[in-house]
């Protein structure tokens, strides 16, 4: 992770003051309208890699799970993607004793986004000044949350990470919140140890991540064949 729960929100208040309903985000099939969800599937992800590199050229601070790889970074010779990728196949094996279930969206978030991370790297330059840093921050969060959106929205299955979050919850019976704050709060230390940047930009994407994907998410989570359709309520 995507680090996004699919668990996120079921309504969304627009400018008028009425609630319009975001279907379940739970998995669907890819036979139901395959062609239209993978799509997006990979264009969220995509775009969510490419959102990851923008926040580290910012280098004003960035999400706990990058924090871990910029801090792994500096101990290997392995590129940020190719950590992404090694650490989401580690995360995979957590599944096992979960008993998660890994998905078509599981496997092309670990390989999407360790091909658009390290390409994002590659075309933006560095010590770009900090009014471009500035610049590249608020990008960066925008674009993130708008990509958890999309991505999510295709409802093609979690991320390794979302998985170790969901299925460690339903292990334990602790809430989401919960257990993704702690899982959070031990991925930062960890990346924060092995000399990741930590800054404004890690609280300022914890703070605005959530609401930036809770004001897109209604537009892209798809509704299933047989889901009603949504309602609108003053």
């Amino acid at each position: 992770m995507g680090h996004a729960s699919t668990a996120l929100i079921s309504r969304e208040r627009d400018e008028a003051g009425s609630v319009r309903t975001v279907p379940p985000l739970t998995y669907l099939p890819l036979t139901e309208r395959p062609a239209r969800r993978l799509a997006q599937l990979l264009a969220g992800l995509a775009l969510y890699g490419l959102s990851m590199s923008v926040l580290v050229r910012a280098a004003l601070g960035v999400n706990p799970w990058s924090v871990l790889y910029e801090g792994l970074q500096r101990h290997t010779s392995l590129s940020f993607g190719t950590l992404s990728a090694l650490v989401g196949v580690l995360v995979l094996l957590t599944w096992i004793p979960l008993r998660q279930k890994p998905t078509l969206g599981t496997f092309a978030n670990v390989l999407v986004l360790a091909c658009a991370s390290d390409l994002g790297l590659f075309l933006i330059p560095a010590d770009l000044g900090l009014p471009g840093r500035i610049c590249l921050l608020a990008a960066g969060i925008l674009l993130n949350g708008f990509s958890v959106a999309v991505y999510v929205g295709a409802r093609l299955g979690p991320g390794p990470r979302d998985g170790l979050m969901t299925g460690t919850s339903s292990l334990t019976g602790g809430s989401i919140r919960l257990v993704r704050t702690l899982l959070e709060a031990a991925v930062l230390a960890a990346g924060w140890l092995l000399g990741g940047t930590v800054g404004v930009g890690t609280l300022l994407y914890a703070l605005l991540v959530g609401p930036v994907t809770q004001f897109f998410l209604p537009w892209f989570a798809y509704r299933g064949t047989g889901e009603p359709a949504p309602v609108r309520q003053d």
